[in-house]
């Protein structure tokens, strides 16, 4: 009996990581270190449209017809001891990278670490299953891809992607006076650490599940229409973090109603004990300054890290309807959380919740 329950403990994937999800992405003050001296080398070729100066989701390449080529890579450690659900949550987040700007994924390579002494090779096939089935779910093929012996488990995939040049949509498109919507509720990184930690309950394990496997393909639906402007989804710097780059690269600020914010109501309880990942203080830490947290009910869903978590756009007051209307096509939830205003550059807030 104890050597079965300690090879069962032993395949635990969510115990071979430090971080989980999008939660284990280094920290944004280090990010910022480890990547200054790098924003000026786009300069150098004027067919790309968007590098890694303001944060965007996936790096634009101009085909000059027109067209957009669009290219991205996201991996990350185990969020849920499940195998098939973290492949399949790892597809649907570097997938929703290329529909966060407004494209469409035309085919992928996948990205595997695999501590093979450690866990069953059999439970990396099941990840990699995971991921075909989400990839064939939005019709991209999964060509190829590459694997290592690590000493964590890591899994995600190289996308790349097409847009229209008029329907590309980055960080830095928004307007003063656009309201603020999102796609999914809060509250995935409270209930991947209650997974994580054994506290959670069948129900959580199953919104859990739902959630983070469900890929955000409404991007290049939102992209058809004139009055959406920014876009991008939440993942590992929770929704203040992702609402910040938002801000910082159209040079604005916003007010976000605190009453607003949807979330998972499988979480709550997990709020109200604040049971958070490790990493949620951590992403305070890093933009503490540049928030007034006056609604402070909504603290903890504010900074918790998502792991393929939804879209965060804005987008002009006349479009409300259309944008409902196409919500309501795709069978898509949306809230409107807030509104862009002009930064006062004297102050270094830029978001307040009330």
């Amino acid at each position: 009996m104890y050597l079965l329950l300690f090879m069962e403990n032993r395949q635990r994937l969510t115990q071979y990581s430090k971080g989980s999800g999008c939660g284990c992405k280094i920290q944004p003050a280090v990010l910022g270190n480890l990547l200054s001296g790098m924003h000026g080398q786009t300069k150098l070729y004027p067919q790309i449209l968007v590098g890694n100066q303001q944060n965007d989701d996936a790096s634009v390449y101009d085909l000059g017809n027109g067209m957009c080529l669009l290219q991205t890579v996201d991996f990350f450690t185990p969020m849920v001891d499940d195998a098939e659900v973290f492949g399949k949550a790892s597809a649907a987040n570097a997938l929703s990278d290329i529909y966060a700007m407004g494209g469409r994924p035309i085919m992928a390579n996948a990205v595997l670490g695999w501590p093979i002494d450690e866990i069953d090779i059999e439970i990396a096939k099941q990840v990699l299953q995971g991921g075909l089935i989400c990839c064939e779910s939005v019709s991209v093929p999964l060509v190829g891809g590459h694997s290592i012996d690590s000493r964590d488990p890591i899994y995600g995939l190289s996308v790349t992607g097409l847009v229209e040049k008029s329907k590309l949509r980055t960080n830095a498109m928004a307007k003063a006076g656009d309201w603020i919507a999102i796609t999914k509720p809060l509250g995935i990184g409270m209930l991947s650490a209650a997974h994580k930690r054994g506290l959670a309950d069948a129900s959580q394990n199953e919104a859990l599940y739902k959630i983070v496997t469900q890929v955000n393909t409404v991007g290049a639906h939102l992209a058809d229409i004139e009055g959406v402007h920014a876009m991008t989804d939440v993942t590992g710097f929770g929704l203040l973090g992702h609402l910040l780059e938002v801000l910082r690269a159209s040079e604005l600020a916003a007010e976000i109603d605190g009453e607003s914010i949807p979330k998972i109501e499988e979480a709550k309880t997990l709020a109200a004990q604040f049971i958070l990942p490790d990493n949620a203080m951590r992403n305070w830490n890093a933009y503490e300054s540049q928030v007034q947290q006056v609604h402070t009910d909504s603290f903890a869903w504010m900074v918790d890290p998502q792991t393929n978590g939804g879209l965060l756009f804005t987008f002009s007051e006349g479009s409300h309807d259309e944008i409902e209307t196409l919500m309501r096509e795709q069978n898509q939830e949306f809230w409107v959380i807030g509104r862009t205003e002009l930064w006062d550059t004297e102050s270094p807030v830029r978001v307040r919740v009330l």
